[in-house]
C-alpha cells in the first residue's frame, strides 16, 4: 500500500529480485570488469557482512580462493554469451559452502547489468583440495598484491636432503599432499610450485611453519625443509609493483630456491626487490640501448599436423656474470619495475623486424606488454613503421602479455584496432594468468588466445584444471579466436590438448628455441 493506503505498483525490478531469491541466497549485479553494483540477500550469514559493505568489491571475492580462477573463466563466459548455465563454486567462508551460481545479462540494461545468483548446494561442504595447483596460487597471490587491502603471507618452502633439493617420489608426493590438506587453514591457498617446492598463501603467518614441519614428516626421517615468508603488504608500492614482483618471487622460487629470493632482494620483502630493481635501472637502461640481447625462435605448430604455423621470438638476453639482472624473467620484470617495457619492446620488435624481412616466408610473433598497448606515442613511432613497409603486417604476429595490466584500455583498443587495420593477427599470451586477461578477451578483437603453461601442465593430472582449459576453448572459440597451448612437452599433454579443441601447440615437444628458418 501507498501512503495513501492505494495498492502500490510493484516494479520490474522489485520483481524480479522477489524471484531471483526464492531460487538463491544471493543476488548481485556486477559491472563487466566484475565490480559489484548492487547485492542483496544472505551475504551476512554466510560471509559475514551484509550486502552494502559489498557494492565496490569484485565479484570474485565471494568465491573461495581455489575456485577463483574457474569462476574467472565463468564470469567471460557470461561476458561472451550473455548467459552463464548454473556451475559449481564454494562461497569465501570457512565452511567453504557448495553453491550454484548463474548468471544473465539483464535486457534492457545498460553495460552495468550483469546478474548472478547463488543458490546452495544440497549436502555437506565439500572439502578444498589439499593443492590447488600453480596456477591459483599466483592468482591467490597476485589478487591480494593488486588489491593491497587483505593482510597475509606468501610461503615458499624447498624439500631438502641434506643440502640438496628432494624431489619427491609418486608415493611421497601422495603423503604429502594428505599433510598439507591437514596443515592448511580453511583460507589458505597451497600448491607445488616445481617438484619439491610449495608455496602457501594465507592469512595465519603460522601456516607456513606448520606447512613446511609437515611436509618435512611426509617425506621421511631424513627430509628437512627451507622456508621464506613474504608479506603481502608492502607500503609505498603500487599494485602492479606488488604484482609484479610477487610473480618474479614465484618464478624465482620455482626455478632456483629459496637462496635466489634473497640473492635478488626478497630478504627485504617486496620493497626490498623493488628498490633493488631501480638501483639496476641504470645498468638496464644501457644494456637496451646496446642491444645486449640476442632472440630464439620456437614454432608454433598445428596440432593435427605439426607442420609449422608461426614462429614466436624469445629474449635471450647476454650471459654476462657481472651483471646486476640475470635470466628473461628478471631482465623483462626489472624493466617494468623502472619505467622501459618501450624501450625494451622497441629494441625486441625492431630485431624482429630485421629478422622477418631476412625470412620472408616466415610469420613471427613478438611480444607487446600491456604498458606499451597503452601508449600513444609508441602507437604512432609502430604505426609510422609499418605503414612505410606494407609487407611488414604479413610477416608479423603480436602477443599482448599480461606481465603488467593495462590501466588506460581506451589507449590500449586504439591500438589493437590500428594493428588489426593493417592486417596484424593479435594474440592474447598466458591466457588464465591473471583475472585481466578475461578483460582483454572481451575489450580486444584477437585472433588467438594462448593459454598459460601451469594449465597445460596441471591438465594432465587434475579434472580441475582440465574442466578450466575446456572452458577456455570454449570461451575463446564465443569470440571467434583459436587456441594454442604453450610448454607442451609430452606426447600425453599434446593428445589431452588436441581433446579438449585446442588447435596449435608450442614447446618442447615440437622445438626448442633456436634460429629462424630460413633467415640465411
Amino acid at each position: 500500500m501507498d501512503g495513501q493506503g492505494q495498492p502500490r505498483r510493484v516494479t520490474d525490478r522489485e520483481r524480479f529480485l522477489t524471484f531471483a531469491l526464492a531460487a538463491a541466497e544471493i543476488l548481485v549485479e556486477a559491472t563487466p570488469d566484475g565490480r559489484i553494483v548492487f547485492a542483496a540477500g544472505a551475504l551476512g550469514s554466510r560471509l559475514g557482512s551484509g550486502p552494502e559493505s559489498w557494492v565496490g568489491r569484485p565479484v570474485r571475492d565471494l568465491i573461495a580462493r581455489p575456485d577463483r580462477p574457474g569462476f574467472d573463466m565463468a564470469f567471460g563466459r557470461l561476458l561472451a554469451r550473455d548467459r552463464l548455465p548454473p556451475i559449481g563454486i564454494r562461497l569465501a567462508n570457512r565452511a567453504r559452502t557448495p553453491m550454484s551460481c548463474a548468471g544473465l545479462r539483464l535486457v534492457g540494461q545498460d553495460a552495468a547489468g550483469l546478474c548472478l545468483t547463488f543458490a546452495a548446494l544440497p549436502g555437506p561442504p565439500a572439502e578444498a583440495p589439499a593443492a590447488s595447483g600453480p596456477a591459483a596460487l599466483r592468482d591467490a597471490a597476485e589478487l591480494a598484491a593488486r588489491d593491497g587491502t587483505a593482510a597475509g603471507t606468501l610461503g615458499l618452502i624447498e624439500l631438502r636432503q641434506g643440502d640438496a633439493l628432494l624431489a619427491p617420489s609418486p608415493e611421497m608426493d601422495r603423503r604429502i599432499r594428505d599433510s598439507i590438506a591437514d596443515a592448511l587453514s580453511p583460507e589458505g591457498v597451497a600448491a607445488e610450485l616445481s617438484a619439491g617446492r610449495y608455496g602457501v598463501i594465507s592469512p595465519l603467518a603460522g601456516d607456513v611453519a606448520a606447512l613446511g614441519a609437515s611436509i618435512a614428516a611426509a617425506a621421511g626421517d631424513s627430509a628437512t625443509v627451507a622456508t621464506r615468508s613474504l608479506s603481502l603488504e608492502a607500503e609505498g608500492l603500487t599494485p602492479l609493483q606488488r604484482s609484479r614482483a610477487l610473480r618474479h618471487a614465484l618464478a624465482c622460487f620455482a626455478r632456483e630456491g629459496p637462496e635466489a629470493l634473497d640473492r635478488d632482494g626478497f630478504a627485504d620483502g617486496l620493497s626490498g626487490f623493488v628498490a633493488e630493481a631501480y638501483a639496476r635501472a641504470a645498468w638496464l637502461r644501457q644494456a637496451i640501448a646496446d642491444r645486449r640481447f640476442r632472440l630464439a625462435f620456437q614454432p608454433i605448430v598445428a596440432l593435427a599436423d605439426r607442420a609449422p604455423h608461426h614462429w614466436e621470438a624469445l629474449l635471450r638476453p647476454e650471459t654476462d656474470a657481472a651483471a646486476p639482472v640475470h635470466g628473461v624473467q628478471e631482465f623483462v620484470t626489472f624493466a617494468e619495475t623502472a619505467g622501459m617495457s618501450e624501450e625494451l619492446d622497441w629494441a625486441v620488435l625492431s630485431t624482429v623486424c630485421a629478422a622477418a624481412r631476412r625470412a620472408r616466408s616466415t610469420r613471427i610473433a613478438a611480444n607487446l606488454s600491456g604498458l606499451t598497448l597503452q601508449s600513444p606515442a609508441f602507437r604512432e613511432r609502430l604505426l609510422t613503421l609499418l605503414d612505410a613497409e606494407p609487407l611488414l603486417p604479413h610477416r608479423l604476429l603480436f602477443e599482448i602479455t599480461e606481465t603488467a595490466e593495462i590501466e588506460d584500455e581506451a589507449e590500449a583498443v586504439r591500438t589493437v584496432e590500428a594493428l588489426r587495420a593493417r592486417g596484424l593477427p593479435l594474440c592474447i599470451d598466458d591466457f588464465g594468468a591473471g583475472a585481466a586477461a578475461f578483460r582483454y578477451l572481451r575489450a580486444f578483437r584477437v585472433d588467438y588466445v594462448k593459454i598459460d603453461g601451469l594449465y597445460v601442465a596441471a591438465a594432465a593430472h587434475s579434472l580441475q584444471d582440465r574442466g578450466i582449459v575446456a572452458s577456455m576453448v570454449e570461451l575463446a572459440r564465443a569470440v571467434g579466436a583459436r587456441v594454442v597451448a604453450e610448454r607442451i612437452e609430452t606426447e600425453e599433454e599434446a593428445a589431452l590438448m588436441r581433446s579438449l579443441g585446442v588447435e596449435y601447440g608450442q614447446g618442447w615437444l615440437f622445438g626448442r628455441p633456436g634460429p629462424l628458418p630460413g633467415s640465411g
